[in-house]
């Protein structure tokens, strides 16, 4: 993976330390929640981690010159320089390190797949477990908030110039903080009713907690960012009015949302519901929510979510802290071609959630009150690969039935096209088409990163693409008032 805008890692001078030493350290042990516990709790699953360990466990970091956690960073976060920082106790400043490249450490440290990513690459993982630097990073980043890191002791410059932002989610939040850093005044404009995004409306609570969010929120808040829900960019207000109202710039950062549907009889049964419908309503309060969303979920006995991703595991995950008895997730391959996070699997086993492997779903039939009662599956074997490099399910002619009341449909997410056309920007393979060196639409001074250009990505790649954006548009900015001069 190469670093934004294909720079390499910055030059650092190296300490002086004693990897073979260092290599026989062991991996500390990161304490988590008992599973029976937090079947019945929305916390955290990972417990608040000592100083002392997480000073010790950065010690394993051998400090190797060619730092291929940092290539392998969609952001290039200095990860041996932060944790140089926090062995020696410098909590504090390890965070500012991140802060450097990352606009969201205290969450990508919980959520990013370190595992495909930093840790993924990290030298010492060659031999033994890797650092945890997922879990560093969280820690160093949940001590700078608290101890009032996010505070604005100097207001930026005003320069008078205007951007409009599309989306609240991770690009359009990085974008924003950016670009109100040197100034300009921000305005983020969201579909829902409050900011934050998939980061609000799609990780629940036992991932990440909201006040986390909350916190980040109320900094951009003090830096002079404004934010207005419930506005459907598109319906309630055109690109063109935007520009109308004084916007110099416009950002798209509207994220890929529309949950993808399956074609098959009886899929739109009471009791079928797509994942980010249950997500919401199952985590979020009600006032939260549009008005369409705020009844609240049903009790469910047997709960079935269908797919296989990161977002398959936070329903199946979900479900057993509403209290359902029995939750089941069916995939059409096998686990070694799930997509997501390993980790979140093993959670999900470790809290009862079942899982049926190689079985497509047919038909969804209804019980006596019209409500979904029943999913009848094919057995599948797994074929030839397909364009994903899977190797694709073929079914074998057999066929099973799981009962259940609750049906989640959890396979991938697309952008709404309405936005794209709404906003008269080219798209390219159904996502908007951009240069991907300054993230520039077709149309001047309109901008896009983050899934709506990605599809379905990482929090880490959104917010990369919104950093990117957010120097083009301040260069964008300076052109054009030095045009009007």
């Amino acid at each position: 993976m190469q670093m934004p805008n294909d720079k390499q890692p910055p030059k650092r001078s190296m300490p002086e330390v004693d990897r073979k030493a260092r290599l026989k350290i062991p991996r500390q042990p990161l304490p988590k929640q008992d599973p029976q516990a937090r079947r019945s709790n929305w916390n955290e699953v990972y417990l608040p981690i000592r100083l002392e360990l997480a000073k010790a466990e950065a010690e394993r970091c051998i400090q190797c010159p060619a730092a291929p956690c940092v290539t392998a960073c969609p952001v290039g976060n200095d990860i041996p320089g932060a944790l140089w920082k926090l062995e020696n106790g410098d909590v504090l400043g390890a965070a500012e390190v991140f802060y450097e490249t990352s606009n969201l450490p205290e969450m990508c440290g919980r959520f990013c797949p370190q595992e495909s990513l930093c840790e993924g690459s990290c030298v010492v993982g060659k031999r033994a477990a890797p650092v945890a630097i997922g879990r560093l990073e969280a820690f160093v980043a949940d001590e700078y908030r608290t101890s009032g890191g996010y505070d604005v002791e100097t207001p930026p410059v005003v320069t008078g110039q205007r951007v409009a932002v599309v989306g609240a989610g991770p690009a359009g939040l990085a974008v924003a903080e950016e670009l109100a850093k040197k100034g300009h005044q921000i305005t983020i404009f969201d579909s829902w009713p409050e900011p934050g995004g998939v980061l609000l409306y799609g990780i629940p609570n036992f991932k990440m907690q909201k006040e986390i969010l909350d916190a980040k929120l109320e900094y951009l808040w003090e830096l002079g960012i404004t934010f207005q829900g419930n506005t459907y960019v598109g319906r309630d207000v055109t690109i063109d009015q935007l520009f109308e109202r004084g916007y110099q710039a416009v950002f798209l950062g509207f994220g890929a949302s529309q949950g993808n549907q399956l074609d098959a009889p009886g899929a739109d049964l009471p009791g079928v519901i797509i994942a980010t419908e249950y997500l919401v309503r199952g985590n979020l309060k009600p006032e939260q929510l549009p008005e369409s969303m705020r009844e609240p979920l049903p009790d469910a006995k047997r709960v079935l979510v269908i797919g296989g991703g990161d977002t398959s595991m936070d329903c199946v995950r979900t479900a057993v802290r509403l209290g359902a008895g029995e939750v089941t997730c069916v995939y059409r391959r096998t686990e070694a071609e799930q997509t997501g996070r390993v980790e979140e699997r093993i959670h999900a086993v470790e809290e009862g959630v079942r899982f049926e492997y190689l079985a497509s779903p047919l038909r969804f039939e209804a019980g006596a009150d019209g409500s979904i009662e029943r999913v009848q599956f094919s057995r599948t074997e797994l074929g030839e690969p397909d364009e994903s490099g899977r190797r694709r399910p073929v079914p074998t002619g057999e066929e099973f039935s799981v009962e259940a009341d609750t049906v989640v449909i959890a396979i991938g997410y697309g952008i709404d096209q309405d936005l794209p056309e709404a906003a008269e920007v080219d798209v390219e393979d159904w996502r908007v088409a951009i240069d991907s060196e300054t993230g520039e639409t077709n149309r001047p001074g309109v901008f896009a990163g983050g899934d709506c250009v990605n599809g379905a990505d990482l929090v880490v790649t959104a917010m990369a693409d919104g950093r990117k954006a957010a120097v083009a548009i301040d260069s964008y900015l300076k052109d054009q008032a030095t045009k009007a001069a």
